[in-house]
């Protein structure tokens, strides 16, 4: 990523933890990426900012609706929400929130894509978005996981104006990714072969770790649980976890 950091259309730019128990959270993520965690009050609605040495790394906010399991909602980039809400509903999405104003920060809403995934969009105000990517501590890599491949590409084309690279597709392994001036910023991956079937499509973030065998026996030490052991990838060693509430991150160590 470019710095400082700019964010085409379409791109990943903000990352928001929805979690039930927001002291757990805090003590998890602080321990495990090192984050520091500044609460901002009642008159932001309890809103959590996160910063890595100083650089915006996402917020987090108790959870709003009862029965939903936490999880982390990935923002992408929005000249205009208004106009990006139309787009949704017309690439057979359904916008659940907004778009409404954030204080002088910005503009955001909050929808469901064709395959039920949670996806959020950020027009940006005061608040530009991510201050760090791709350092260790930070969000790497952006990843929607889905049985309904083709249809998902085709929805965030319509709806953000992607331009998409198709990596491979085979029933064995389909993955798309978002290219701008041949940038990588976010990938679609089929998971017909390990999700439930009818599970709704879901947003998952990579952080970067120096190692990925610590992190997750740190993550275990704080509450947190292994949801796929360490495996060596062409793209580096990643591994699946969950913090104390449930909400699903993936840890990636470079190669």
């Amino acid at each position: 990523m470019p710095a400082p950091l700019t964010f085409p259309t379409g791109a990943p730019i903000w990352i928001e933890l929805n979690t039930s128990d927001v002291p757990a959270a805090k003590r998890f993520y602080e321990g495990l990426f090192g984050w520091t965690t500044t609460d901002t009050g009642p008159d932001f609605g309890n809103y959590v900012t996160l910063d890595l040495e100083g650089a915006a790394v996402g917020g987090m906010m108790p959870q709003q609706a009862p029965g939903v399991p936490d999880a982390w909602t990935v923002y992408l980039h929005s000249s205009d929400v208004a106009t990006t809400a139309t787009a949704i509903r017309d690439a057979e999405g359904d916008v659940l929130m907004g778009p409404q104003d954030v204080m002088e920060m910005g503009r955001m809403l909050v929808a469901a894509d064709a395959d039920r995934g949670i996806v959020a969009a950020w027009e940006p105000g005061t608040n530009p978005g991510l201050g760090v990517i791709a350092e260790v501590g930070a969000p790497a890599w952006f990843e929607l996981h889905t049985t309904q491949f083709h249809r998902e590409v085709e929805f965030y084309q319509q709806a953000f104006g992607w331009q998409t690279a198709t990596m491979a597709d085979t029933p064995e392994f389909r993955y798309a990714q978002l290219l701008v001036d041949g940038q990588p910023y976010a990938g679609v991956m089929d998971a017909s072969a390990y999700w439930a079937p009818g599970a709704p499509a879901a947003w998952l973030v990579y952080f970067l770790v120096a190692d990925a065998d610590a992190a997750l026996a740190r993550a275990v030490e704080l509450g947190g649980a292994v949801v796929d052991e360490p495996a060596d990838t062409p793209y580096g060693r990643l591994a699946t976890l969950s913090d104390p509430t449930g909400a699903l991150l993936k840890v990636m160590q470079s190669l």
